[in-house]
C-alpha cells in the first residue's frame, strides 16, 4: 500500500479510537456508536464495522446486520453536496422525472450515488412537501423550485 494509504488508515483508526472509548463498558450502544461514526466520517467505511465488532466482541456480521437494517447508515463516501430530487406525486407529473434524468446525466451518476470526484452524492425523495413549488430539488439545505432542465443545469453550474 501506499505511504500515504497507511497515513490514511492511521488518521482513521486514530479517530475511531477517539469514538470508541466514549463508548467504554456500554454493551448496548451498538446503534448509538454506529451513528457516531457516521456524524464523524459522513458514512461507515468497511474498516469501522470490524473494528466495531471487535470492540463490541461480536462478529463483522452482526454489526453489519444492525446497520443494514436501518435506512440511516449509508456505506459509500457521500458527496461534498448532496442533491435530492422530489418525485412525489406533484413533482413527478411536472417533470421531476426529467429533472432526475438532466442530472443524472451532466453528473455522470445515478440516483443513489455519488460522482467519481465525491463532489456530489445524488438521492431522490418521495416528497419535501413543497408541491406548489413542483418540480423541486434541493441542494444542501436549499431548495430549488419550478424548475426547467435548463434551470438544473445553471444551479449545478453554481456548484461545481
Amino acid at each position: 500500500m501506499p505511504r500515504g494509504g497507511n497515513l490514511l488508515q492511521e488518521r482513521l483508526e486514530e479517530r475511531l479510537h477517539g469514538l470508541l472509548t466514549q463508548f467504554e463498558g456500554q454493551n448496548g450502544a451498538v446503534i448509538p456508536l454506529l451513528q457516531k461514526v457516521q456524524e464523524t466520517f459522513g458514512y461507515l467505511p468497511r474498516e469501522t464495522i470490524a473494528q466495531v465488532a471487535k470492540f463490541f466482541k461480536v462478529s463483522e456480521s452482526e454489526i453489519f446486520g444492525v446497520a443494514t437494517f436501518y435506512a440511516q447508515f449509508r456505506f459509500t463516501r457521500p458527496g461534498d453536496h448532496a442533491i435530492k430530487v422530489c418525485l412525489g406525486t406533484a413533482c413527478h407529473v411536472r417533470g421531476g422525472t426529467q429533472i432526475m434524468g438532466t442530472i443524472e446525466r451532466e453528473l455522470e451518476v445515478k440516483s443513489g450515488g455519488t460522482t467519481k470526484d465525491y463532489k456530489f452524492g445524488l438521492d431522490r425523495v418521495a416528497c419535501f412537501g413543497s408541491c406548489a413549488l413542483a418540480p423541486v430539488l434541493v441542494i444542501d439545505d436549499k431548495v430549488y423550485g419550478r424548475l426547467t432542465t435548463s434551470k438544473v443545469k445553471e444551479i449545478i453550474a453554481k456548484y461545481q
